[in-house]
């Protein structure tokens, strides 16, 4: 087939003349065409799902009732905007009783339609072509992509056990420190499970002060957090002065799907982030935001979301450690992040992880996500589905037979 009359039309950003045209296939488009091949060719095998990085049950029964009931009245009907003050008001009320920070709710808080949104917007409200966003890896692309719409460049921080799974910041070359912008985190890490420390976050302020940097803090999964207390980057002396903490109603919520969340900090960042956001969409609906402020007044929500998370992770770090591999506990989030084996007993060698991720669904039907950005990693995720705790040792016990017949080797 010819291509069409605009195919040249189409921007660099996205591939130009050549979109569309490309072999390569997106990680997760790989995984799951390997699911559906397993499940085609073993229908006697059920999948054991640790690929899935979504909650695995509804949001709460009283959230749901509100936005029903909100749902229903006239008064919710139209464009949100830049937010409604219910829902901004429940953020600074959420923040000060979790974290002790204090935030004005007009210039402070600006809703978004779920972090993603967020993370795609701030680039704009930054990034020249020429300059630098420092993005940890692996991580979220999505801040680094704008950041490269927009004709700037990435300098990518490995995150490694050597460091602790914290950033090298004293690694970046001068003529990069020159022209960033931007430094963008994510504690807990996603897919680490690295915690932050007030003392990490101390010394990426005085980075931040130092060469003039604007700090995005990710903290989908603030809540999710079992080392210690959650800990918000706002909290630490100085860091209202660098930067933004974006948070997510999704992952302590179980709000997963309802596209809510916030961004929080500097007021000139804030309010930059609802300009751009003001020219990009028109708020969700605000029977939306209305439930989401009433989970955000709900303190026992993310503890038992925590507490479910936390039960998952202690299982699974037990049948996983059983059967050979080098892991233990995450501090935070729903993800276990282990080396990948290197191969098999019987003398099968995986060059990365993706091979061993692949392996393990067409030959097992056990899912995992492959990373490979800083060594050879699987990801684990524990929001598999599970009707009870039964069911839960259940798909254990299923994982840890599936695992100890192929003998991984580390």
């Amino acid at each position: 087939m010819s291509d069409p009359y605009f195919q040249s039309q189409f921007a660099e950003r996205i591939g130009g003349i050549n979109y569309g045209k490309g072999t390569e296939i997106y990680k997760f488009e790989k995984i799951k065409r390997a699911k559906r091949k397993a499940l085609a060719e073993h229908p006697e095998r059920s999948l054991i799902d640790f690929g899935i990085g979504e909650n695995d049950e509804p949001a709460p029964e009283n959230v749901r009732r509100v936005l029903a009931e909100e749902a229903n009245k006239s008064e919710n009907r139209g464009y949100a905007d830049n937010g409604i003050a219910a829902y901004k008001e429940a953020a600074a009320r959420f923040m000060q009783r979790q974290f002790g920070v204090t935030l004005d709710p007009v210039k402070e808080v600006n809703h978004c339609i779920g972090t993603k949104t967020a993370l795609a917007m701030l680039p704009a409200a930054f990034i020249n072509p020429g300059d630098y966003t420092l993005m940890t890896v692996p991580g979220y692309p999505v801040a680094g992509t704008h950041t490269k719409y927009y004709g700037g460049n990435v300098h990518r921080l490995p995150l490694v056990a050597q460091n602790d799974f914290f950033p090298d910041l004293t690694s970046i070359p001068a003529d990069v420190l020159a022209k960033t912008k931007l430094l963008v985190l994510c504690y807990p890490n996603s897919p680490t499970g690295k915690t932050a420390t007030v003392d990490f976050y101390k010394r990426v302020i005085e980075f931040a002060q130092k060469h003039k940097i604007v700090v995005v803090q990710d903290a989908a999964h603030s809540m999710l957090s079992y080392d210690q207390k959650p800990l918000s980057f706002l909290q630490v002396p100085g860091a209202k002065e660098v930067g933004v903490e974006v948070h997510s109603m999704s992952k302590g919520f179980h709000m997963i799907g309802w596209r809510m969340g916030f961004v929080a900090g500097h007021e000139k960042i804030v309010q930059a982030f609802a300009d751009v956001k003001d020219n990009s969409d028109s708020g969700q609906f605000m029977a939306v935001q209305k439930a989401a402020a009433a989970a955000l007044d709900d303190d026992s929500i993310p503890v038992r979301v925590r507490e479910k998370y936390r039960r998952r992770l202690q299982k699974l770090v037990t049948v996983l450690k059983q059967c050979g591999f080098d892991c233990n506990m995450p501090g935070g989030t729903y993800f276990l992040y282990t080396p990948s084996p290197k191969g098999l007993a019987d003398g099968t060698k995986f060059a990365n992880g993706e091979e061993a991720g692949q392996y393990l669904i067409t030959e097992h039907s056990i899912v995992t996500v492959p990373w490979d950005d800083a060594g050879p990693h699987l990801r684990f995720s524990v929001t598999y589905e599970a009707a009870d705790e039964k069911a839960e040792d259940a798909l254990m016990q299923a994982t840890a037979e599936r695992l100890a017949k192929i003998k991984p080797v580390f």
